[in-house]
């Protein structure tokens, strides 16, 4: 870290009582309130400003010496980043939380109930948005100079309420009271263009320039928040963008009387900052998707070369000093827009400017599924953003042509290689956008990598093979292990040492404590603690009462069909029927918890949670049960709640389709806590299973290969529901309506769904599942066996940190130095 210069203020004091009397302070002087009339709100803000004040000077250093010494810098661009709550991340991270906590102490204040003040930043949906935070996390802590690019939305993804088992969305409000982690830099704002015309302007020396005039501009207004690395070594930056209209007010039409047209272009200009994933199922849904993704790419792309024109100079050294990182094809339009900034504002030629672009950026792919893989009408794309469609075409052009010269005459590599979609409705897919504008491209599992050379990009692998490469997702263990489950690290720290705080690998050192009975006891004891914090959240939240001492079975994801939150239900309907029919077995006691939200227009997804609702309501009532069963849906679920489920976990569902997900990472949070994982061959559950080892998760299912063949046979679910009495049972009661008395009709359409097709294969898994959850029992029966198992998953998943993923990232991709 480079030394303050001689303008800097003195570092701030540290110490609980310096503490104590910076919260009084920012109390009385920010909040403007006494000690008699604050509110635990105010006292959080008061708290968070005070933990800012150690951020703010380090930070400022850090963005400092990054041009001072002409490091490369790493601009993340994703249109999610699920950071969660800060505070307690920055007193950790910055060595503060024990002053802290002494500071509120002394003042007679709860530091949980601080704490809990904090409203989550709703800035992502899932596995994507948690991802972005953990490497920006990461970045920090390995002291690499880094910006996160996004939207600061007003709303972010939406807030989850179930009213008689039906999701309802709401919006939510995590701005309603500021942000204190943030500061507004209304002096940085970039005009964002859109519609309007080209023109072809020639040049004195006959060359033609194309000028792009837009019908409508957008400012794009900055808002920074530090992201503190691990131990406080270096702090990096999250800068958000805000939409604002250039004209807040037509005063002219103000003064005729139209006050709402008068404010009509501002709504316009708002709503691209809304909200996250508006409903994309209709042409203004479209067009604000599109808005909200050109909006902040190019907000990134002016701002990052900003920055390097004032410092460097010529952007011909932009690959030298910027390493541009596409999460998901949302950014996508960086490849046209990055060109357009290269050609038409700084005058360079073609070559030159392909040579930047591809030099500049990187891209990471998620997902097989085709909708994830955006593409965009070209009809919407030449009304909304002429130029870039131009660009387009002519980045097609080139590449086809040079597709034509090494395959002459190869007609279906070209239709499969061409950035337009000629099929079904013109369209560009973004995808092949990202893939040829960049100079590598990584999955994030060995699998998924895989899989994307031999399906989705298997034609560009044919072209490119060193193009595509593997890093695979890791998460934060400073958030995952020291935060969210103190008693653990502690656990650990007092065991094994504090190694592993630095370096994840040094957890190998409980290995050899495995078999211990004694300290079998202790891990299952912090277990317990943890299971109790989390049933006194269900009581609160649903009413309803779990045994702690039950195994408390966890699915906590994204409601997605290829998830298959749905397989986990029917083998709980089934699970509930046995139990009914041998009541004298000595069943294994288990809670069933389910969090997760579905999109708002996916349907499907929003009849699975119905589903799980109305089997919860017949056996949470089930006398017979006796706490033998019980199921629960903890709604609107986040990261905050994610901190408290994963600590209590003893089984983690991870049951997708075989070769549907790209990586996952809640699978590594979990096993990270001690539970074990049920779950397929599929992400990164592969390479969980090569360092964590058979003998300590449940594997089942259908391979991918047997996946794909399935498919390719005609896949019909009525096989696998004849041969299976189980499965019969199951979808008899969903079809005769036993389940939902209230609308005996209301899971017909998903029975014939999965007897006729069954795209996502649950009922082909479904006895597979079942057997092997019988397995789950059986060893929960033996308990030294279980905790064995689980300290062995603890001990063996440091590798997936994603500080190790960074580096990867940082030697192979970016090229870029990082601590070791």
């Amino acid at each position: 870290m480079t030394p303050p210069d001689t303008n800097s203020p003195a570092p701030v004091a540290r110490g609980a009582e310096a503490m104590r009397d910076a919260i009084l302070r920012k109390l009385t002087f920010d909040i403007g309130k006494s000690r008699a009339g604050a509110l635990e709100r105010d006292w959080f803000m008061a708290t968070a400003l005070a933990v800012r004040d150690h951020v703010v000077q380090p930070w400022l250093n850090d963005m400092r010496a990054a041009y001072d010494t002409g490091e490369k810098q790493v601009y993340y661009l994703s249109l999610e980043f699920l950071i969660g709550r800060l505070l307690r991340e920055n007193m950790s991270n910055f060595g503060l939380m024990a002053d802290v906590r002494a500071a509120l102490v002394s003042l007679d204040v709860s530091p949980a109930l601080i704490e809990a003040c904090e409203p989550d930043a709703a800035l992502g949906n899932g596995g994507l948005g948690r991802l972005a935070a953990c490497f920006m996390e990461s970045l920090a802590s390995l002291s690499i100079p880094a910006f996160g690019y996004g939207i600061r939305y007003d709303h972010g993804l939406f807030k989850q309420a179930i009213r008689d088992g039906w999701q309802e969305e709401f919006p939510e409000d995590w701005l309603n009271f500021s942000n204190p982690w943030e500061f507004a830099r209304p002096e940085i704002a970039h005009p964002i263009g859109f519609g309007g015309s080209v023109e072809e302007v020639e040049g004195g020396d006959g060359s033609i320039r194309h000028v792009w005039k837009p019908a409508e501009t957008v400012l794009a207004v900055a808002y920074d928040t530090p992201i503190v690395g691990w131990r406080g070594k270096h702090v990096n930056t999250l800068r958000l963008w805000s939409a604002r209209a250039p004209d807040v007010l037509r005063l002219e039409a103000f003064n005729r009387g139209d006050h709402i047209g008068a404010v009509s272009e501002r709504a316009r200009a708002e709503a691209i900052s809304r909200i996250l994933y508006p409903a994309d199922d209709s042409p203004s849904g479209q067009e604000l998707r599109l808005r909200q993704e050109f909006f902040f790419s190019s907000a990134a792309l002016q701002d990052l070369i900003r920055r390097h024109q004032r410092v460097y100079g010529s952007l011909n050294t932009l690959p030298d000093r910027v390493a541009i990182q596409l999460n998901d094809t949302h950014p996508a339009i960086v490849v046209a827009e990055l060109m357009r900034i290269l050609l038409d504002d700084n005058g360079m030629e073609w070559a030159d400017a392909w040579r930047v672009t591809q030099g500049c950026i990187s891209y990471t792919n998620h997902t097989l599924l085709p909708e994830a893989l955006e593409s965009w009408p070209v009809a919407l794309m030449e009304q909304l953003l002429p130029r870039h469609m131009q660009i387009i075409y002519m980045i097609n052009a080139v590449h086809l042509g040079e597709v034509s010269e090494a395959y002459p005459g190869d007609n279906r590599l070209l239709a499969s290689l061409s950035l337009i979609e000629e099929q079904s409705g013109r369209r560009v897919r973004m995808g092949h956008l990202a893939f040829v504008g960049s100079h590598k491209v990584n999955g994030v599992s060995a699998l998924h990598s895989e899989l994307l050379k031999q399906t989705v990009f298997r034609d560009f692998h044919m072209l490119s093979p060193q193009k595509l490469t593997n890093k695979t997702n890791g998460v934060t263990f400073r958030r995952w292990l020291q935060q969210c489950n103190p008693c653990l690290t502690e656990l650990l720290v007092e065991s094994i040492g504090p190694d592993f705080l630095d370096d994840p690998e040094a957890l190998r050192g409980l290995e050899k404590l495995a078999g211990d009975a004694a300290f079998q006891q202790r891990f299952a004891e912090v277990k317990r603690v943890n299971k109790q914090a989390l049933a006194q959240v269900i009581r609160e939240r649903t009413g309803i009462r779990v045994d702690p001492t039950a195994m408390f079975d966890i699915h906590i994801k994204r409601i997605h069909e290829y998830k298959r939150q749905l397989l986990n239900v029917l083998e709980t309907i089934a699970l509930y029927d046995a139990i009914r029919a041998e009541p004298h077995r000595e069943w294994q006691p288990r809670v069933k918890i389910f969090a997760g939200k579905a999109a708002a227009s996916y349907h499907r997804a929003k009849l699975i949670i119905k589903l799980a609702h109305d089997v919860a309501r017949i056996v949470n009532r089930d006398p017979m049960m006796r706490d033998r069963l019980k199921v629960v849906f903890l709604p609107n679920y986040n990261v905050s709640l994610a901190e408290v489920i994963i600590p209590a976990a003893d089984l983690s569902e991870q049951i997708s389709t075989a070769g549907m997900e790209a990586s996952g990472t809640g699978n590594m949070k979990l096993g990270l806590n001690g539970a074990l994982t049920i779950g397929t061959l599929d992400g990164a559950n592969v390479e969980m299973l090569e360092h964590v080892g058979a003998e300590n998760m449940f594997i089942f299912g259908l391979t991918t290969p047997e996946v794909e063949n399935r498919r390719k046979e005609g896949w019909h679910g009525q096989m696998a529901i004849e041969a299976s009495f189980r499965l019969s049972q199951v979808m008899d009661q969903l079809s005769s309506g036993v389940l939902s008395p209230d609308d005996r009709g209301r899971y017909v359409e998903m029975v014939r769904n999965l007897r006729d097709h069954d795209h996502f294969l649950v009922t082909a898994d479904f006895d597979s599942y079942f057997t092997k959850q019988r397995e789950v029992d059986m060893l929960w029966a033996q308990q030294a066996e279980w905790q064995r198992a689980a300290i062995l998953n603890t001990a063996r998943l440091g590798w997936f940190s994603s500080d190790r993923t960074i580096r990867e990232y940082a030697e192979e991709i970016w090229r870029v130095p990082v601590e070791h």
